[in-house]
């Protein structure tokens, strides 16, 4: 598939800029669930059989993403609840932001509080980066985990995972993908556990998402949360096994949706068949327009300018009393955003079109005449 290909699958109109919080489900994922519950409801022979290959299917497709193998991934309907298995599954001492989003610290804190394993160090401070050098200064020899954002939601600011990788050891690095997976091009190599769901980026749309293991985090790992399908027996009738030792089934609690597995390995198929390094390049491409509108108006950008910072999110937080009026301009144009915290922002992926720039750069100037009057 070739990028251009890819872009034709972006089936929104024109004014969307808001993938950090809801993608619209692409046209090969539509494709994918229609065909899937067309089978389903037709049932020929062999239907829910071939339905079941969604598992293995899934687990490829990840692995060529995350370059873990296919055996260590597993289906999860949401970030949030895959990093509730992973926070519960830990022992020891985890470093992590304050500022990170609340999927995290909540998931570590209710681990901590429920089973008094694990303690927590948080990085406080007004700089939402977790940086090596930051995490240089956090790290001690009780520290055994280390859980970041591959993307800052409301920064945008990109992690370094191979420099962090180098900082903290052999120690357990968790990784929250959801605002990087399908649109960064990112060192998932480097990570011992990435935690995603496809709502976003990858616009595989709701009840998506997966957990990608390395063979160290499932060494080290206690899987806490983990069901009947968890064990190394099929079915356990009359008595109940330990979980399967080292081995991603056992943060398993039920069989997977076999159908939300055929959207989420249609999407992630689609990146790797496209290159991740060819949709990011264009995604950054575009996030840079956006930034050279965005300062034509004198708006200032709180989001990186680096690249090798940069994500397809940039965010600029208006002067005070400016805030009302970028929104009214924005809602009157058409355009869909996301603002809170008194700041904006905005969303770009390869398949943001120059219609939906265009409907920026009019809102951009209707905002510049109210301020100028």
């Amino acid at each position: 598939m070739t990028l251009e290909q890819f872009r034709e699958t972006f089936l929104e109109e024109p004014g969307y800029l808001n993938y950090a919080s809801i993608g619209p489900v692409s046209a090969t994922v539509r494709a994918e669930l229609r065909a899937e519950y067309d089978a389903l409801s037709r049932m020929r022979f062999g239907a829910g059989d071939r339905t079941q290959t969604h598992d293995d299917r899934l687990a490829d497709a990840v692995s060529a993403m995350t370059g873990h193998p296919a055996a260590n991934i597993i289906a999860q309907p949401n970030t949030s609840t895959a990093l509730l298995r992973v926070m519960f599954a830990l022992d020891g001492h985890v470093v992590m932001s304050r500022n990170e989003f609340p999927s995290l610290p909540v998931a570590a804190v209710r681990a901590q509080t429920a089973l008094d394993r694990l303690s927590i160090t948080w990085i406080d401070g007004d700089d939402v980066r977790v940086a090596p050098e930051i995490l240089t200064r956090a790290l001690n020899d009780e520290v055994t985990a280390v859980a970041v954002s591959l993307v800052d939601a409301r920064t945008g600011h990109r992690a370094d995972l191979g420099a962090i990788r180098e900082v903290i050891g052999d120690r357990i690095l968790i990784v929250d993908a959801i605002q990087g997976a399908g649109v960064v091009d990112a060192a998932y190599e480097a990570a011992d556990v990435v935690a995603t769901g496809g709502q976003k980026w990858l616009r595989a749309g709701w009840g998506t998402g997966f957990l990608s293991f390395s063979d160290r985090a499932l060494e080290r790992l206690d899987p806490v949360i983990s069901g009947y399908t968890g064990t190394p027996e099929y079915e356990p009738w009359g008595h109940v096994p330990q979980p399967a030792s080292g081995e991603a089934l056992a943060f398993t609690t039920s069989g997977p949706d076999y159908v939300a597995e055929a959207r989420l390995a249609a999407a992630i198929e689609e990146v790797n068949d496209v290159g991740i390094d060819q949709i990011e390049d264009a995604v950054l491409d575009r996030v840079g327009e956006v930034i050279e509108m965005l300062d034509s108006v004198d708006l200032p950008v709180v989001s990186p300018r680096s690249g090798a910072e940069q994500s397809g999110i940039v965010v600029v937080r208006p002067d005070e009393g400016r805030l009302a009026a970028l929104g009214a301009a924005l809602h009157n144009t058409g355009l869909t955003t996301t603002s809170r915290q008194g700041a904006v922002r905005f969303s770009i992926h390869a398949g943001t079109g120059d219609p939906t720039l265009r409907m920026l750069k009019q809102a951009l100037l209707v905002y510049r005449s109210s301020y100028d009057t």
